[in-house]
């Protein structure tokens, strides 16, 4: 029995350091030159050894896809709640994403040409998500085929939209969001 419990509180443990890479890694995308994330900073930002770093994650570009996966999965699952036509509901739900988020991405669309592959295929990997959703939250307002109304709904729900009207200017979360719903019935209004 003894055995077993020991297990379990390895596993438990083993976990925990993974977790704690993920959350060490995923601090340096938010705030760090992507090609300055090398396995030393991580270890470093966790507080373990690069060793420990390697042995669970095998190697940077490990930590830095764990990351690129939990992240996806948070935004996946906080975005698929959102219904086709609840426009209200749809940029409650992205000024969330924006306000946790945000700044992650933001770091690495900054980068995206001058670091490697990794970054690039990232934001591609997020525009294409963005977009799809855009598309499924406004279906029940256009036609089968209208891409100018797209781009321009893609446009009004950008995160650079986001940074202009909350971080540049410095309008409050729901101020943003009542500025991006006027553009989007906006666009509506012009179908």
């Amino acid at each position: 029995m003894g055995r077993t419990y020991d297990m379990t509180r390895r596993a438990k443990s083993a976990a925990q350091t993974t977790e704690t890479i993920i959350e060490a890694t995923e601090k340096l995308l938010t705030s760090t030159n992507f090609n300055e994330i090398t396995l030393n900073a991580i270890a470093e930002e966790a507080e373990i050894t690069v060793q420990t770093v390697i042995r669970h994650m095998n190697s940077r570009d490990g930590c830095l896809q764990a990351v690129a996966d939990q992240v996806f999965r948070r935004v996946k699952k906080q975005r698929e709640v959102n219904k086709p036509g609840n426009i209200s509901g749809a940029m409650d739900n992205l000024i969330s994403h924006y306000e946790k988020e945000g700044k992650l991405v933001l770091n690495l669309l900054a980068q995206e040409h001058g670091a490697d592959s990794f970054a690039t295929d990232l934001t591609k990997t997020g525009r294409s998500f963005h977009r799809k959703w855009v598309t499924e939250i406004i279906s029940p307002f256009t036609k089968k085929n209208q891409p100018d109304v797209i781009d321009a709904l893609v446009a009004a729900t950008d995160i650079y939209t986001w940074k202009l009207l909350r971080l540049d200017i410095g309008r409050t979360p729901e101020e943003t969001k009542k500025i991006m719903i006027l553009m989007v019935n906006q666009i509506k209004e012009a179908l």
